[in-house]
């Protein structure tokens, strides 16, 4: 969550280029992937699919949650703040939730996002996705598979690299 609750408004001029450069980043997903990108809009609050996030964890159901909610919000142009998708993402993973303003509320979960809030603070987090590559590498942001694919090499060649090292020393 890179704008937690209490934080001050985004710049104009920030939001302004943030909004420009999604055309860019729907025109790269198609021509590098393939795939159509049909976004929600920018600026909600994410931190109730953020708190659902970690109740479907608690359930073993995790990876499907972060699935069904990316569809969700990038292929079918749903808002990660409404109730209503929350709960059909929760249905689609075998989680039917009659109401789940009991588990927005749970301290199990909001601390466990409010841990995660403060650790990508401490890190220097402050685009998403980001990546830390061999806990030493930060790739924030939508990058090109290129991008990812040059720092995956580095890092193999240097875990090669370290390997060999160490077994010359023994």
């Amino acid at each position: 969550m890179l704008r937690p609750p209490g934080s001050p408004p985004m710049p104009a001029d920030r939001q302004a280029m943030i909004e420009a450069g999604r055309e860019q980043f729907k025109q790269r997903v198609r021509r590098e992937y393939g795939r159509e990108l049909r976004p929600g809009p920018f600026g909600v609050d994410s931190y109730p699919a953020l708190v659902l996030a970690k109740f479907a964890e608690a359930q073993g159901r995790g990876p499907e949650y972060h699935r069904a909610a990316g569809r969700a919000y990038w292929e079918q142009g749903q808002r990660l703040d409404d109730p209503a998708v929350l709960q059909a993402v929760l249905t689609e993973i075998g989680l039917a939730i009659d109401d789940i303003a009991p588990i927005l509320a749970d301290p199990t979960y909001t601390e466990a996002v409010a841990a995660d809030i403060t650790e990508a603070h401490e890190l220097g987090l402050n685009a998403v996705p980001a990546l830390v590559f061999a806990e030493k590498y930060l790739v924030s942001g939508a990058q090109p598979y290129s991008v990812l694919k040059q720092v995956v090499e580095q890092v193999a060649s240097e875990m090669a690299a370290e390997s060999e090292n160490g077994d010359k020393s023994e």
